[in-house]
């Protein structure tokens, strides 16, 4: 039974306040922060690049893809907030899981939780390397061949060094503090969303309707597969919770963070689809990999697609930047319990942060990204970012009425008085919906899934179940 052993909330608070060594982490970050974090990790290539895809699927109907991983998310939403204002420590749903569900399934969910960051970071530096490398021939820059993709001797290419070095600069910036990683992602935030607003400003002159008729053309079934897809697109705002314990005030601004982030981008994405499949049709986007930009070219608007490049650019480095900080404070959080290596939770005394854990992630990051083709790992991205979320929202149903009496900020709304009525609830909802998605996915995707955590649950009897300091206080 010592797999269900569970940490107390009092234990993790009085973590939070001490800190590792007697260094805690630094505390910086409002509301307005938060939610500019999870609209930094949301907006990116999903709007941009996935839009192209999923049309081709779903066709107009698209916006219903849009708006079903939208419910899903904002289903799984209210319980990270109820959690993250109750619980203010970092993890996010690892933490989460091992207040509740035990030690066990907080393990696989961390090792999940990390293969998502990883892979996310890691994608995304390789198509922000390709925007960048057309970026610079435009002022007939050309890098070295062999420097400018993954290793593929068939097209002569190694190393990804663009990728590479984008990743490095993120993790010295975040390596130097949050303060300093909270302005740039503020800056880039405010430049990106004038991006899209500039393209639903500039785009809303060009939509005809009939481009939006058969509205879904390859039925509901299109449209399922679609949103399985575009669930990419949204990936991010879980991220916001993993800052909880550097955020001013917890209770409050990280609810806050978290359902205004995934509101905003909602939002956005709608209209974007919209415009974007009834300024063009459907058909067209085959073979685009800059869909929104080449919808601006279609209708003549040659000088929008150009920012609308560069906004790409800068949405991927935001991406970047709030994935990794969510995997390192996974791995901070991971380490403090015990579960990996203590020098994974070391805080540096000056700038107050996991210092040793920022390089090794992000070094092994930017290696993953310089030298593996990852498009197909990517899909796992989104079935281990639905797990989470399965496990969050079952969670939050559990501690409410195992522990009813702990104080909550904010409330998860639609849970009952009573356990025989959870069913009914606004979580159960979000696992339905979430569950829907992940078997749209292919069975490749599962079988990749299933490997990954089959060496997680490998490692932890090996190393974590006997290090665990659960373990230790118990011998």
């Amino acid at each position: 039974m010592d797999l269900f052993r569970r940490k107390s909330v009092s234990t993790l608070l009085k973590q939070r306040e001490e800190g590792v060594g007697g260094i805690p982490l630094r505390r910086d970050l409002s509301a307005f922060d938060l939610t500019f974090l999870g609209i930094g990790a949301i907006i990116g290539t999903g709007i941009f690049v996935l839009t192209g895809k999923g049309a081709l699927t779903a066709g107009p109907g698209l916006v219903l893809s849009f708006i079903i991983a939208g419910i899903a998310c904002a289903l799984s939403a209210f319980a990270y907030a109820e959690f993250a204002s109750m619980v203010p420590i970092s993890g996010s749903v690892y933490t989460y899981t091992y207040v509740t569900l035990g030690e066990f399934l907080a393990w696989v969910i961390g090792w999940d939780l990390m293969l998502e960051y990883m892979l996310a970071v890691s994608t995304v530096s390789g198509g922000w390397s390709g925007y960048f490398q057309s970026f610079l021939s435009g002022f007939g820059i050309e890098l070295p061949k062999a420097l400018t993709g993954a290793f593929d001797t068939a097209q002569g290419t190694y190393f990804n060094l663009p990728a590479f070095l984008i990743v490095m600069i993120i993790t010295f910036l975040l390596s130097i503090g949050v303060r300093e990683s909270k302005w740039v992602n503020n800056i880039m935030v405010w430049l990106k969303l004038a991006v899209v607003v500039l393209v639903v400003l500039v785009g809303v002159a060009y939509v005809k309707p009939d481009n939006w008729t058969p509205f879904m053309p390859f039925g509901f079934s299109g449209v399922w597969a679609a949103a399985s897809v575009v669930f990419f697109a949204y990936l991010g705002f879980d991220a916001v919770s993993s800052a909880a314990e550097e955020t001013r005030n917890p209770g409050k601004d990280l609810p806050r963070g978290i359902l205004w982030s995934l509101g905003i981008c909602t939002i956005f994405y709608i209209i974007v689809t919209l415009i974007v499949t009834g300024a063009m049709p459907f058909t067209n986007f085959k073979g685009q990999a800059a869909p929104v930009s080449y919808v601006m070219k279609f209708v003549g608007q040659d000088w929008v697609a150009g920012i609308i490049d560069l906004g790409v650019v800068i949405g991927m480095m935001t991406v970047m930047l709030v994935m990794l900080y969510g995997q390192i404070r996974i791995g901070f959080a991971m380490s403090r319990d015990g579960l990996l290596p203590k020098f994974f939770s070391t805080v540096h005394p000056k700038y107050q942060t996991p210092y040793k854990a920022t390089w090794i992630y992000g070094i092994a990051c930017g290696l993953l990204g310089a030298i593996f083709p990852l498009d197909k790992l990517a899909e796992l991205v989104n079935l281990g970012t639905l797990a989470a979320f399965v496990l969050i929202s079952i969670a939050v149903i559990v501690l409410r009425f195992t522990q009813p009496n702990l104080e909550r900020k904010f409330r998860c709304p639609g849970i009952p008085s009573k356990p025989g009525l959870a069913i009914f609830s606004i979580p159960t909802l979000a696992v339905i919906f979430c569950l829907f998605l992940m078997f749209g996915l292919p069975l490749e995707t599962w079988i990749r899934f299933l490997v990954w955590w089959v060496i997680g649950i490998v490692i932890y009897f090996l190393y974590s179940r006997r290090k665990s300091h659960l373990n230790q206080s118990s011998e």
